[in-house]
């Protein structure tokens, strides 16, 4: 089987390129010009230089492929509606006209955020109606999956979405970024009292059911939402995290002072390429309770949690040792 993925050296990317390998996978990886692939030896059969935003650098991406696995994005919670656009959406409509017609199957890494996001989404399924929320990084992860749909037809297999929940892992978010803040003077406040389910999954996890999702035939034109079973609030989770630091969240801010100020501060930064101390993003993912129902992965796919939140931490906990000692 061969694949092209991107984002091959994000946290996800990395993962997904390696495991493919391990399965007997021929892995062709898009990277972009002067990023640092060292971390991927051994874990693809061929280098691809490219940007999504750049549709002439794909040309003959997708040729051979079995399956386009896309992670390629915009991966944070500021910036202007027209980054977020860019990266996701033009980005994967590049991809998409690269592939189409080429490969048999498009396999397309979205975000449970894609459901609307200011709301709690616990317990929601995949055929529930999504809703714009204004928040550029959501409501662009649903545009894009309007967009990939409308192509299904070209892709022989079709294509299928993956929507993760909060993606826990080496060099994800919401560990690299968080223990920077921890480190730095403004630390990292609860919201809400961090009393809601953090609603993780950790990356080894989530490349499991990708890898499912692109290549089980009953995937063809199916939504997957994917967040482990673990029971972890975000005051536990991001204390525990705090601890490899020698740190501890500090502060509380309650869930509506965060999303009113997150959506102040946004107007005032964002014109002026400021990172806002307080996103509305940031304000649902952390007061908001995401646990997403996963059951249909489960049933279609057979996919489950395989690795435990105390294994996960456990590897998290080495990791950060490593990347932020001294």
């Amino acid at each position: 089987m061969r694949a092209v993925v991107t984002g091959a050296t994000g946290c996800i990317g990395r993962v997904l390129c390696r495991e493919l390998t391990a399965r007997g996978w021929q892995v062709r990886a898009l990277v972009r010009p002067g990023r640092d692939h060292a971390h991927l030896a051994g874990s693809f059969a061929e280098i691809r230089t490219g940007d999504i935003l750049a549709a002439e650098s794909l040309d003959g991406l997708a040729e051979g492929a079995e399956v386009v696995f896309h992670l390629a994005a915009r991966v944070t919670d500021h910036g202007s509606r027209s980054l977020f656009h860019a990266a996701i959406v033009d980005g994967t409509r590049n991809v998409l006209q690269a592939s189409a017609g080429r490969a048999g199957r498009f396999l397309h890494v979205s975000s449970t955020t894609a459901c609307g996001v200011g709301r709690h989404l616990r317990g929601r399924k995949e055929e529930d109606t999504c809703f714009r929320s204004g928040v550029p990084y959501s409501d662009a992860k649903l545009e894009a999956e309007a967009l990939v749909g409308s192509y299904g037809s070209r892709f022989p297999e079709g294509f299928a979405i993956v929507r993760p929940s909060n993606v826990l892992g080496p060099g994800s978010p919401y560990v690299d970024e968080v223990c920077r803040r921890l480190l730095s003077p403004f630390g990292v406040p609860l919201i809400d009292g961090g009393r809601h389910d953090a609603s993780l999954v950790y990356v080894d996890n989530l490349v499991d059911a990708v890898i499912l999702a692109g290549s089980r035939p009953q995937a063809a034109g199916r939504v997957y939402h994917v967040c482990d079973d673990w029971q972890a609030s975000w005051k536990r989770y991001l204390t525990e995290l705090a601890a490899f630091l020698g740190k501890a969240p500090g502060g509380n801010i309650p869930f509506r002072a965060a999303w009113g100020v997150g959506h102040v501060l946004e107007r005032v930064c964002t014109p002026l390429g400021l990172r806002p101390p307080v996103t509305r993003l940031a304000a649902h993912i952390m007061g908001r309770d995401n646990h997403v129902d996963s059951s249909r992965a489960q049933t279609e796919l057979g996919w489950r949690t395989r690795i435990s939140y105390g294994e996960a931490m456990q590897q998290i906990g080495r990791y950060v040792n490593r990347a932020f000692s001294g």
